[in-house]
């Protein structure tokens, strides 16, 4: 890691990264098996129990008649059951890979009406279903909100984080598991979580390496597949093994990150800049006012006037122009940047002046 000699300004926050010693990583940390992934979960049900902050929307008392006709209970016609500790709510779960039915996961459940807090509430059973609109849980359980709300006679209120959120861990059952391709053949295919031909190839050889040539070939950028055994159960040691392999990542390509909402500007040590001469200034223009006050002189019937003076200054900085040689190094961009006291638009500028040029081998990325 190159060390910054000083920040450019206060607002500017110029992060390098260096040419740091390559470290072997697992594979299990840089890439994933292909097919064993999460699955997202919906649903719609109603928390009860509130005191007097749930909805006042229609669809809420519509929820309600339909629910307590599910247990035998017809209200009136007409009538619009308007309970006050009542809400509707939606609810979400991610169903891990492997899931099996009777196994408890986390529900994240939030208002969908104009409930002013979930704190206290407890939610019915709801059944939770994937894109595939099957049910894979059910939910349901008392709530743990950690807003709160309060407000007074005068109208005045306060909220601390969000009351309207509420969360039940191990809060749904799973019902339904999910198929997944990890018992099907002889072969495991791993998707690396960035797509990179060297990493992969890397990858590849290291499985060979350990486990015999032919083992593992890369298909493209992202994965590799691997030959295994047909048994689930070997498969389970195979994959282990498989995934505590290391290897050494690839260098990222030679990228500059410009936030400009924040100032920040994150150069990597692959950046290179051809021959190139910058300059930069900046022209100050100050304009100030000096009233001048006009007194009549004495017995001459003459009123007091105010005369407008303006004094207009132009101030030029006188910055020399320095030069970049072939090659030149992130360390040497740096110094050189930090010697004319740029700005962080000024950086931006100069940066997107060199790739103009030609004369910056990177790719400028800016958000």
């Amino acid at each position: 890691m190159y060390a910054l000699q000083k920040i450019l300004v206060p607002s500017l926050l110029l992060a390098v990264i260096g040419a740091a010693p390559a470290y072997a990583e697992r594979i299990k940390d840089i890439a994933s098996i292909q097919g064993i992934r999460t699955n997202q979960l919906v649903g719609y049900g109603l928390v009860v129990g509130l005191d007097k902050s749930g909805d006042k929307t229609k669809f809420t008392g519509q929820t309600l008649r339909s629910m307590l006709g599910r247990f035998g209970l017809t209200l009136p016609a007409g009538v619009d059951p308007k309970a006050k500790n009542i809400a509707a709510v939606a609810i979400e779960a991610e169903l891990p890979p492997f899931a099996k039915p009777g196994q408890a996961i986390d529900v994240t459940v939030s208002s969908i009406g104009d409930a002013k807090s979930l704190r206290g509430g407890t939610l019915l059973m709801s059944p939770l279903k994937g894109a595939d609109g099957q049910v894979y849980a059910v939910a349901q359980g008392s709530l743990v909100v950690s807003g709160l709300s309060a407000s007074g006679q005068d109208g005045s209120s306060i909220t601390v984080n969000n009351p309207s959120v509420g969360r039940i861990p191990n809060g749904a059952t799973v019902e339904r598991a999910v198929n997944t391709p990890f018992s099907e053949g002889n072969t495991l295919t791993f998707n690396l979580h960035t797509p990179d031909f060297t990493t992969a190839n890397r990858m590849a050889e290291s499985i060979n390496n350990t486990l015999g040539t032919g083992t593992a070939k890369a298909i493209d950028a992202t994965s590799v597949q691997v030959s295994g055994p047909v048994d689930s159960g070997q498969k389970v040691t195979f994959a282990s093994m498989v995934e505590n392999l290391t290897l050494t990542l690839d260098d990222a390509p030679a990228r500059i990150i410009v936030n400009s909402r924040t100032g920040t500007v994150v150069i990597n040590s692959k950046v290179r800049v051809q021959p190139a001469a910058v300059s930069h200034g900046s022209l100050t223009v100050t304009i100030s006012e000096n009233p001048q006050v006009s007194q009549p002189a004495p017995f001459s019937n003459g009123q007091t006037v105010v005369t407008p003076k303006s004094n207009v200054q132009i101030e030029q900085e006188k910055n020399h122009m320095f030069v970049f040689n072939p090659g030149v190094s992130l360390d040497q961009i740096v110094q050189a940047v930090n010697n004319v006291g740029a700005s962080p638009s000024d950086l931006v500028a100069i940066l997107e002046a060199l790739k103009s040029a030609g004369a910056l081998r990177a790719e400028l990325i800016i958000i």
